[in-house]
Order: C-alpha cells, then structure tokens, then sequence
C-alpha cells in the first residue's frame, strides 16, 4: 500500500458497505459506490448511484403521523456485470469459492482495481481483472472493464451486463421503513448495439435515462428486456492461458442536463460518440492530472499522505469542476450514500475555504447555489415573523426547511420530536464563505452580482433576530439553536429554543460589520441600485450599528458561557458515559436528555475560536463593552474540551484547529483522529451511509490554513507556519486574487515562488517580514532561531 492506493485483501462481509464507500467514484456530476458489479442490495452489498441535485419527494407513515421526506434519488444501477463457468450458477463473491481476492483503489487516477481467482464446483479456476471509472473529463461517461482468464480449463463463458432499474433508497438501516420507491415510469430498449433504461421521480418528475455498450470479442448474444430491467446475454469462448476482455461503457443523463432535449435521446448520443476503454482511461487519467495540479498538498508520512490523498480524491469526486456550471450545493455525506438524505447543512463551511484557494470557480458555484434560492429563504423568514433571509437547517432541491419532524433513536427505539431547525446559524455559515470568497479572489463582480445581496439579507435576518430588552439594556437572540445540537431547550420548557447563544450573537456581530463593509466596497452606481432593490434605509443600518455595539454575550468562571443558563446546568458524571461519542441518545435511553447537563456534543463556543482569529474576537467584545481578559480563550478552550464527547466528525478537527497554537502535540492527535474518522469508520457504520465530507475537507484545511498559518485579504498573504512536530513539511500551491502561488515549508524556512499571472505585484507576509513577490518571483525566508524553537512540541 503507498500514498496514492486504499487497498483491500480479502473479500470480508462485515466491511464491504465500508469499502463500498470509500471506494466510491465520481466526478461532481454523478458518483457510483464500489459495489461489487455482481451484487445487488442485499444486506452486504449496496450499490447505489447518484446525481449532483437530484432529489425527490416522498410521504411516509410514522408514529402514526405522515412524514414528507426529500431525499437524493438512488438511480438505475449501470453496474450489473456477471457470469458463469459451464453448468454453474451466476458468479457471486459471497458464495463462490475464491482463492484470491483484491480490491484497490487509485487515487492519482480515480481508477478502481479490483482482481480474483475463482475456482467452480467443477474444479475450474478462473481469474477475473476489472477495472473501473467515472469519468473525470466527459461527466456523463463510466465504464467498467473486465479481463477473463481461464487458467486450468477451455470452452464457453456466460457473461450478463445489465441496467436495473429495480432500485429504490434502502442504503440506511433507520430510513428503510420510510418509503424509498423515487423511481417510476421504467422504460427500456435496444437497438444498433446500444440498450437503454429510463426512468422518471416520482414527484419532482426528473427523467433519468442510462445507455450501455459492450465491446468484446465475436460471442453470441442475446436481449433480454423488461420494464425495470434490460440485460445483454454474451457467451464468450474462452481458451486456457488466453485473456477475453469484456467492456461495458455507459452514459448517464437527467432531464435537468444543460443543452440537451430530452434525457433519453441525450444518453444514446453520448454512448454512441464514447471512445473505447482505452481512450476513456487515457482522458480520465489527464483530467485527474490537472486537478491534482492544483490540488496537490504534500504532507511527509505516507500514512498521514495516504489519508489526505483520500480526503481530497473524495472532495473532488462530488465537488469538481463539473459542479461549478451545476445547480447543486454541499452534500454533507457527499455522492456516496443517503445518510442525511442527501441534505445540505452547514458543512460547506468547512469545504468552501479549502476549495476557494484552489477551485474558486467551483465555490463560486456553490455560493450560487444559495444565492438562487433567496426567494425561499426570504418567504420562510417572512411566515416566521422575521425580515431578511432565513435559509434552512437542511436544504435540498429547492431552498425549503428539509429538516425532519421526527427523528428516530435507535438505542431506544423511539421516534422522538426534532428541533434541529432552530439551528439559524446555517445562514452565518453562508455569509461567512460568501465574504472569505471575495478575501481569497477579490472577486468584486460576483459581490455586485449576488454575494452583497446574500450577506444584506442574512445580516437583515440575523438583526429582526434580535430584540432590545429592557431588562438587560442589550440585544438579545432568543430561541435558537447552537451548533452543538444536543441543547435543544431549557430543561422543563414548554418550548424548545436557547437565549443569547454565544456563537450565534457574536457571529450575528460579526456578520453586520461585514454586510456593511461589503457595500461599501462595491462601485457606488451598484451601491445604491442594491440598496434601492433592498429599500435599505439609513435607520436600518444604524440598527445594525446600535445591535454591533449592544449585543449580548454572557460569561461565567471567567469562560463565555454557551448560552444564557449555562452556568445553572448540572455537570455530567462523566465516568459512566466514558467512550459514548452519542450522549443523547443514551440519555434519552435512560429517559434522560442532554439539556440538563453541561455536556456538548461537539464545538459550540469554541467555534468562534475557529473561525476567527484572537484580535478579531477581542475586538469585537471590545466593541460590545466585554473587554477580554488575556486568558479567556485557553480558558475557555479548556472548559468546553473537558465537557465534550465528539459525537459529529467535526469535533475533531474544531479542537484539532483551536489548540493548533496552545498544544500542537493535543492538536495534532485531535487532527489525526479528525484523519481517521472514515478510513476507520470511527463512528461505527456511519461511513457505509456516506463519507463525511465537512470532516475530510477540514482536515486539508488544517493543513492549508490553520498549520500554515495563512490569512489573506484583498492584496496581501500572510502566513505564519506553526507545523506539529510530526508534520516536517508541507508543499502545496494556492490562489490567491488570481495568482498562483507555490508555497514550501521545511526546518530552514519557507519557500514561496508565483507563476506568471495575476496582478503586478501582490505582498508577502511570512515570520512577520514582508516581501513584493512579482510575476514569476521566488523568494526565500529563512526560519529564524525562535521560530525554529516554535516547532518544538508544547507539553
């Protein structure tokens, strides 16, 4: 195994939805798991495939209430391909008689590898090599090859390649008494070569086609063709020692394609104009290439480079290039399963910092996936009392609150009331990409177009948000959720919601002064034509200024407190939930709830930490009269760490960040958990469902931002490399307001060199000595004795 291969020995049950998983491939239009092609969903093996903003919707009965759920649509099945020696049953690797058996997955090449040996109940051996893509340089293309040898025997295989459409969503064990059945109006057909499959969801009405061709040597054939299913029968002449290869090559179309007419017609074009495997594999392998250009962070340690290889092939997989020109957003468990349904949360505020220093054509996409959706977020603040934008806790096709009403317990059993919509900081998250966008870019045309008018109206949101109370002579947001998610209420309350969250209110701060920046910055005939759209007043944005100044944020012991109440919260006996990453769920077994207890199931507070710098805190309590004592933020940090269990993958990388300066030797176990939370599915089955892409995102932008110690703004970068002592270099280019920069840390210092683009010249800020690095400009800045004894580890 190397850095650039996830590799499998052994075909093993028990971890085959794991496998499934992290060997998914995809190329940001669509992605498929890495099911064996032989295998149908049965409790082992799910295949599944899905497509960038597909969705639909569907009713369900539960507790006796009827539940609407929109989910990402599991599509017809491309993959079936199996077959069969002389007098046997189809080949399936769960029954047959396998001498060896490899999986392996290539990440520099987005190919999967897959080889075994078999042997028949007639003492025949077979040996099978397959491999595997979706393509990375024409979105709508796959194909699966396969090269049968038979090694002690001579005479005829039966080969079957199929499309199924007979699929629905059973990919998670808690969802499948929901109904799954998206897919209806099959169709199938065959002609000059080529068979296809259609199908249409049920309510969002989106039509799916799917078209296949095979390629092999001369073999009898034969079609055999139902409603939900077409397959190809081949009987292939093997001879002993002598290699068949069998290919199958695919095209996949939605009716919501660009430039097409209809899916069907669009599909069986593209499977006709496809080149053969080799040409396929060749631009595959070019596109790659090119991403990994630009991707590339070298990290010393194969193990360490091995895992973050993988988190960036998988974040390139549901968000490339090919997502930019798509309607779609920032799914939390990525393209490869139907945990969340397929929503989209917060996540993108771990994914989008990483992306806009390396693809910010993809994350100006994505941000305009939210800007589209306005219209909603407008109306569901408008039925709830308030102005501005209200974007939802989880979203989907069409910017409505996806967030279930119920959830299901599955220690207890029990489907259980859910708040989790109350969680309105998903729009300070939005907010927050839409200004580090236009930091990194300088992007003013996207400002003026759409980012300006996001962060106005979720400024406006967060403002109606906040009342002026006479008790405490400050703002205050009431009932409301922060992102640690197992407070939903005060104990005994009547009504779910919390007063004065900490993150919430400063965040809210923050977001006004940027919103006013940001239109300060435009040119002013769009100054004052957005702020006309808006009817933005001078009395509104002095409210803004009054809410800037006279927010509140409450402390206790000398930490800020969570919320208001905190501090009257019993503390948690934490010896007896040692190791219990899901609190509330056993809590709520017990007939107990988390919203008694000091106890956090992941960064709340110390979120703050995270997104914004030591001065940047500092001088917004400053602005709002709560001077900050020297060390409330390792206090602070300290108190909550002690009182979390990390019950989300984002814990680890949170910690991992907010620690990165105080402990470097904690932040660093923190980071390598945050590494091994889907390698090594450490949340117990959770990653067969769906990576964690907010989590894998995280980690690289550890690595870029936090280790590195990089911040930018709008002509200048600043890095300040603290790297572990575990991590001895790092190597990795960025862009930054059109530049493209190469940037190396060693012992001896940092290197940092720019192509020949962008402007004229751009300032450089590394150790604190600033340097004028021109077009094409290399320059040197040697690490200095007491930033070499920076690297030694804290203890």
């Amino acid at each position: 195994m190397t850095a650039w291969t996830l590799a499998y020995e052994s075909f093993d049950p028990v971890t085959e939805g794991l496998r499934e998983a992290l060997c998914t491939l995809g190329n940001g239009y669509f992605a498929s798991r890495g099911a064996a092609p032989e295998s149908e969903a049965d409790g082992v093996h799910y295949p599944g495939t899905y497509a960038a903003g597909c969705f639909d919707r569907l009713d369900s009965t539960v507790a006796g209430r009827t539940v609407g759920n929109e989910d990402i649509v599991n599509l017809p099945n491309w993959l079936p391909l199996t077959f069969a020696t002389p007098a046997t049953t189809w080949f399936h690797p769960g029954t047959a008689d396998l001498l060896d058996y490899r999986q392996e997955l290539d990440l520099r090449q987005g190919v999967l590898h897959r080889t075994f040996r078999f042997r028949d109940e007639h003492g025949r051996i077979t040996a099978v090599r397959q491999r595997r893509l979706v393509s990375m340089a024409d979105p709508h293309l796959a194909a699966l090859e396969t090269v049968f040898t038979a090694e002690n025997w001579s005479g005829p295989l039966r080969v079957r390649s199929a499309l199924d459409g007979r699929v629905g969503n059973r990919g998670v064990r808690r969802y499948r008494d929901l109904n799954g059945a998206h897919l209806t109006g099959h169709a199938t057909g065959a002609r000059d070569g080529i068979t296809w499959l259609t199908a249409k969801t049920r309510t969002s009405e989106i039509t799916v086609a799917l078209a296949a061709r095979v390629e092999t040597s001369p073999a009898r054939s034969r079609i055999d063709a139902r409603s939900t299913w077409i397959a190809e029968h081949h009987m292939l002449d093997l001879h002993q020692g002598q290699e068949t290869t069998f290919t199958k090559i695919v095209a996949l179309t939605t009716s919501r394609d660009h430039a097409i007419a209809d899916a069907p017609s669009a599909a069986i074009r593209a499977i006709r104009r496809a080149p053969g495997f080799g040409e396929l594999l060749d631009r595959h392998r070019m596109a790659w290439a090119g991403l990994w250009h630009r991707a590339r962070l070298d990290v010393n340690g194969p193990q360490v480079a091995r895992v973050v290889h993988l988190h960036v092939f998988h974040l390139l997989q549901t968000l490339s290039p090919h997502t930019a020109d798509l309607d779609a957003g920032v799914p939390a468990r990525g393209l490869h399963g139907e945990a969340y349904r397929g929503h989209i949360f917060w996540d993108e505020l771990f994914v989008l910092p990483w992306l806009t220093l390396r693809f910010p054509e993809v994350t100006r996409g994505l941000l305009r996936y939210r800007w589209r959706r306005l219209p909603e977020a407008r109306a569901a603040a408008c039925a709830a009392g308030f102005t501005g934008a209200m974007f939802p806790w989880q979203s989907g096709s069409d910017g409505t609150e996806q967030t279930q009403t119920l959830h299901l317990n599955p220690v207890s059993g029990h489907w259980l009331p859910d708040h989790s919509h109350l969680q309105r900081h998903v729009g300070l998250a939005i907010a927050y990409n839409v200004w580090h966008y236009h930091a990194a870019t300088g992007d003013i045309e996207f400002l003026a177009e759409a980012g300006a008018e996001l962060l106005v109206e979720i400024a406006r949101f967060f403002a109606s948000l906040a009342a002026l109370e006479p008790a405490s002579g400050r703002y205050e947001i009431r009932g409301v959720m922060g992102p640690d998610e197992y407070h939903e209420g005060y104990p005994g309350a009547l009504s779910p919601g919390l007063d004065n969250n900490a993150y919430t209110n400063v965040m809210t701060v923050w977001l006004l002064l940027r919103a006013r920046e940001a239109l300060d910055l435009l040119p002013e005939r769009e100054r004052e034509e957005l702020a006309l759209r808006l009817a933005l007043t001078g009395p509104e944005l002095q409210r803004w200024e009054d809410i800037t100044r006279q927010m509140r944020v409450d402390f206790h012991d000398g930490v800020i407190s969570q919320f208001t109440g905190y501090a009257d919260l019993l503390e948690l006996d934490w010896q007896c939930y040692r190791g219990v990453r899901r609190l509330d769920r056993a809590l709520e077994a017990e007939g107990d709830s988390p919203d008694r207890y000091r106890a956090s199931k992941q960064a709340d507070v110390l979120m703050l930490f995270y997104l914004l710098t030591a001065d940047e805190l500092g001088q917004i309590l400053e602005r709002l009269g709560y001077p900050a004592a020297p060390d409330l933020i390792p206090r602070t940090i300290q108190h909550y760490l002690k009182r979390t269990c990390h019950g989300s993958t984002l814990s680890a990388v949170v910690h991992a960040w907010v620690l990165a300066r105080s402990d470097r030797a904690r932040s660093w176990r923190f980071f390598t958990e945050a590494l091994a939370c889907d390698i090594d599915d450490v949340q117990g089955g959770t990653t067969a469902e769906g990576v964690h892409l907010g989590a894998m995102a995280g980690t690289l932008d550890l690595v870029q931002r936090c280790y590195l110690g990089l911040e930018t703004s709008p002509g200048e970068v600043r890095l300040n490399p603290q790297l572990p002592a575990r991590l001895t270099t790092l190597a990795l280019p960025i862009r930054i307001h059109g530049a493209c920069l190469s940037i190396g840390v060693g012992r001896d210092g940092v290197r940092v060199s720019r192509a020949d683009d962008g402007p004229e010249h751009l300032s450089i800020t590394v150790y604190g000595r600033r340097a004028e690095l021109g077009r094409g400009a290399e320059h040197f800045f040697a690490r200095q004795e007491q930033e070499r004894d920076a690297l030694v580890p804290a203890r």
